[in-house]
């Protein structure tokens, strides 16, 4: 079966969706929150240590001499780190969010940490939608392992958004939509790319922007997701510990 390149960016978007069904199996409480804390931030450890960096450091080294290499990469995900840091600067306090949550202050946390978790994957899944769509142009076998690839990466990433929402909205059916929507940044980039800036979406280009978003990834999972997952330390660890093993072993078993 041949699906076209859009096809898949809007597939791999939407698995997303599979991790957010979970809430609506189980009622989010402050043991799951806790652990999904952990599961998220150890899913974003993984993804930018383990498969975005090394990603643009191959693909830089060919160019660039190591030390010059490694001092770009540091830069950008420097750079990355402090546009996370400046994004959680920018995004609503706990006070202004808990008269959203009725004044529980348990759900405004966790409304703000869905909402700075929720962005980051935004950013993360857009240039995901380009890949996908540029490789699934250039070789329709790749696109189609490009597309699984992503898509079972994302299936984790839809569960770390999904419970976070669904326990600060008192809905899993929120939880759900915000899963989807989270996802939907692929198809979108993909259209924004083929129909606007497919000339400007080099390889280095790419490479760089994924590194920032590595950097983004990492400030949020240490400075938001795993402090938050440690007021539960015994289900936040096992939620790292979880989420680290899951992003790894699908990063090894697709490449």
């Amino acid at each position: 079966m041949v699906v076209s390149p859009l096809g898949l960016a809007l597939l791999a978007g939407l698995s997303t969706g599979l991790g957010g069904l979970l809430t609506l199996l189980c009622r989010p409480g402050r043991r799951l929150l806790a652990a999904s804390a952990g599961f998220a931030g150890g899913v974003m450890l993984a993804a930018g240590l383990a498969d975005l960096v090394p990603q643009a450091r191959a693909f830089y080294s060919v160019y660039l001499p190591p030390a010059v290499c490694g001092g770009a990469i540091t830069v950008l995900l420097g750079l990355g780190m402090a546009a996370a840091a400046l994004l959680g600067r920018l995004l609503p306090g706990e006070e202004a969010l808990a008269r959203r949550v009725a004044g529980d202050n348990a759900r405004s946390a966790a409304l703000r940490t869905a909402l700075l978790t929720g962005t980051v994957l935004l950013l993360h899944n857009f240039p995901e939608g380009v890949l996908t769509l540029f490789a699934g142009t250039a070789d329709p076998a790749l696109g189609m392992r490009t597309g699984l690839a992503i898509a079972l990466h994302n299936i984790p990433e839809g569960l770390a958004v999904a419970v976070p929402f669904a326990y600060a909205l008192g809905s899993p059916w929120g939880g759900l939509l915000a899963a989807l929507l989270s996802g939907l940044a692929e198809p979108v980039g993909a259209v924004v790319a083929l129909l606007f800036f497919r000339r400007w979406f080099t390889p280095g280009f790419l490479n760089g922007t994924v590194v920032l978003v590595a950097g983004i990834m990492l400030w949020v999972a240490l400075a938001q997701l795993l402090p938050a997952a440690l007021e539960r330390r015994r289900w936040g660890l096992a939620g790292a510990g979880a989420g680290l093993l899951l992003m790894l072993l699908g990063i090894a078993a697709l490449g």
